[in-house]
Order: C-alpha cells, then structure tokens, then sequence
C-alpha cells in the first residue's frame, strides 16, 4: 500500500487519514500535510490510522511533534480506527496518556462537542 494523507472537515473536525506504512522515510511526508492542515485552520484533528500498517518511532515522534504544536494554538488532535499493532505501540511507548484513542468518528465528534460546551 502507498504512503498517503487526505483530510476532510466534518462538523467542526478535520478528520486526516493515512494510508500505508509511517516511518523514518514517510515522517517528513506526513509531517509536511499535517503542518500544512495546521497552517490552513485545521485546529482540531481526528487522526485516520485505520490504513496504517506501520508505525515508527520517527512517526511517533511526528505525532507527538504535531500534538504539541496543535496544544500551543488550543487545539486538539485524537486518533480512530486504531489497529491492535498500532494500538500496541502506543500502550508500550505510554503514549495513550497524551493521546485519545476514539473507536469511531462518532465518539471522536461526540467527544469534541462535549469539550466545547
């Protein structure tokens, strides 16, 4: 499967999904389209991984990068469609303390909704 990010707006979300594997060649990439989202209003992210078959450390370190920045502008940025290889990564690396992971685009909406009221 070929590396890919597209993104979306969905009540008040934009809802980025990626495709293939992210790793120490694709970071740069996926790093690249998500400062760009970030950069034309996209505050508030639900991250797509439910296309992802790989995730590495430098990818990690673009979403933990991508977070900050996103918390900096009182922005958010949660994940859906989390698989068990990539759900286990972020259980081992204790990144599930920083980072939501929602079931479904309707939990991620529902969830933000709630924070903004």
């Amino acid at each position: 499967m070929d590396f890919a990010v597209e993104h979306r707006v969905e009540n008040g979300l934009t809802v980025v999904k990626i495709s293939g594997e992210i790793d120490v060649f694709t970071s740069p990439r996926l790093r690249e389209a998500l400062l760009d989202i970030i950069d034309s209003g996209g505050l508030h992210l639900v991250i797509d991984l439910s296309e992802v078959t790989f995730l590495d450390s430098t990818g990690l370190g673009v979403l933990v990068g991508i977070f900050h920045r996103l918390r900096a502008r009182d922005g958010s940025m949660s994940f859906m469609g989390v698989n068990d290889r990539v759900r286990r990564v972020f259980h081992v690396t204790q990144l599930t303390k920083i980072f939501v992971l929602h079931r479904s685009l309707e939990d991620a909406i529902a969830a933000h909704e709630s924070a903004t009221r």
